[in-house]
Parts: C-alpha cells; structure tokens; sequence
C-alpha cells in the first residue's frame, strides 16, 4: 500500500506539473519559442493573488477568477509589444528576449517582496482529504489540480480543432507565410497563443501557491519541471504533456520512497533518458 500510495500521489503531482507545461508547449508548438520567464510568469501570478487578497480582502477564488484573464491579456499584450519583433530574428533572439524578462521579474518581485518566503491561503479546502483505500489519502486540492489540468488540455485541443481561430492558429503554426496569404493574422494569432499560454501558467502558479511556499527565485525551478514534462511527453503533444507531468510525477514520488534525497534526482534521471533513447519524447507529435 506504501508503493500504491506513493504511485496515486505522483500521479496527482503530475497534473500540477502538466498544468505548468501547458503553456509552454503551446508556445513551442505554435511559435516554437521556449520562454525561459514561464516559472517567473507563475511566481508573479502568486504574488498578484496574494497583493490582492491582503489588499482587498476577496476571497481566494475571486482573485483566482480576476488573476487569469488579467494574465491573458498580459500575455497578448507581451507577444505584440515584447515577442513578435524578435520572432523574424531567429529562435535565439526570442531566447535571449525571454531570458532577459525572467532576470527582469525576478528582481522587480525581490525588490517590491522581498526574499520571504509566502503562501496562499486555501482555507481547509487546501489541507482537507478523503480516504481512498486503506492507508491511501487523496487531498481535494491536489485532485482538483489534476481534474483541472485533463480540463484545460481537453478545452484547448477543442478550441484548436472546432474553432475558426483555433484552426487559423493551426495554419500560422505550421505555414505562418501562407496562412496569411488566405487571411490570417499571424501577430493576431500568436497574441492569442500567448494570451492561452499566460493564463495557464497563471493557473499553475496559484495551484502551487496554495499547495507550497514561494519566493522571488522559486520560477527557475517550475520551468525545469515544466521543460521536463514537456520533453518527455514530446515536445508539441498536448497530452504528451499531461503524460510527461504524470511520468515527472511518479518518478518523484517513487524516488522519494527509495530516499528522499532521491526525489528531484529521480525525475531528472527519467529527463536524461528521455533525450538519450528517446529524443522525441513519449507521444511525439504537435499542439496543432
């Protein structure tokens, strides 16, 4: 029941980690940028919601409701302003330009935040649980975070599928030249991937947030676990990435009943041997 328990536990770990991954496999697949700000993005999010929640005195799912689509527009407003120039540049152009906004936020949370350490609030939603079988527990807000993670896969693969702009999305990924030439707005269309991307990343960060601590430093190390995940679901697959978080996920938590010194080292050894045998990663495939 031990190993049973430690399996339920990755698994839930892992939507936390594919809802991180969300975004920036949608970034890769359709603009095929690596944004190396996605973790800070999250922190920033949490410390949006935690302003908010000290300053106004709403309730966690209220700031939640304003934080994402404020993130969404963030996102298409940092596509058109920051992104889309350095995109004609060549990958690392837009490399160096997400670089330096993760330098940027970092030190703007350090010097508004300071190093401390904080947490969202969850109430008893957060620390509440059921008994699955014997020994095994499932928290509600770690299994909220899973359902919602198979949630937002399955409501962006509608949307890249059943709707107009969805589809032209499609067409700028993988022709952006002649998907303008039958209409679309390519600047229009990868502000809308952003947009998608920073709202999701937004979400992650306040699962996070309620579940863990952070700081002003703790957005490097989600955007490991969300390449991770990326990587080994294969880079592109919307359920690759649901699949990498489960695997990252597992692999942690297995490592972790071994030793617990062996908890991150797990999934990174996984992460290696991903890009050793096979570089494509477990669903190989595109977002689009």
């Amino acid at each position: 029941m031990q190993w049973f328990n430690a399996v339920v536990q990755g698994l839930l770990l892992g939507g936390l980690y594919a809802l991180f991954a969300t975004g920036l496999s949608l970034m890769f697949g359709v603009m095929r940028i690596v944004n190396l700000a996605h973790g800070d993005l999250a922190v920033v999010a949490s410390f949006l919601a935690l302003a908010l929640v000290g300053g106004t005195g709403l309730p966690l799912w209220v700031v939640i409701v304003v934080t994402v689509p404020l993130f969404a527009v963030l996102g298409y407003l940092t596509q058109r302003v920051l992104l889309q120039g350095s995109l004609s540049s060549g990958p690392l152009a837009t490399l160096l330009v997400t670089f330096g906004l993760s330098i940027v936020l970092q030190n703007v949370l350090l010097e508004i935040f300071s190093a401390d350490t904080r947490t969202l609030d969850g109430g008893s939603f957060a620390t509440s649980s059921f008994q699955l079988a014997g020994s095994v527990t499932v928290g509600w807000l770690p299994l909220a975070t899973f359902l919602l993670a198979c949630a937002v896969l399955a409501g962006i693969q509608v949307f890249l599928t059943r709707t107009g702009l969805g589809r032209m999305l499609r067409a700028s990924s993988d022709d952006r030249e002649t998907a303008n030439l039958v209409g679309a707005d390519s600047r229009h269309v990868y502000g809308v991937a952003t947009a998608i991307a920073f709202a999701t990343v937004a979400l992650a960060g306040l699962m996070f947030a309620v579940r863990s601590s952070f700081d002003p430093a703790t957005g490097p190390s989600r955007l490991i676990f969300a390449f991770e995940a990326v990587v080994i679901g294969g880079l592109g697959s919307l359920w690759g990435t649901l699949l990498g978080g489960i695997v990252l996920g597992v692999t942690q938590s297995l490592g972790s009943q071994i030793d617990p010194a062996m908890t991150l080292l797990a999934g990174h050894l996984v992460f290696l041997a991903v890009l050793a045998f096979r570089p494509q990663g477990l669903l190989a495939g595109r977002t689009t």
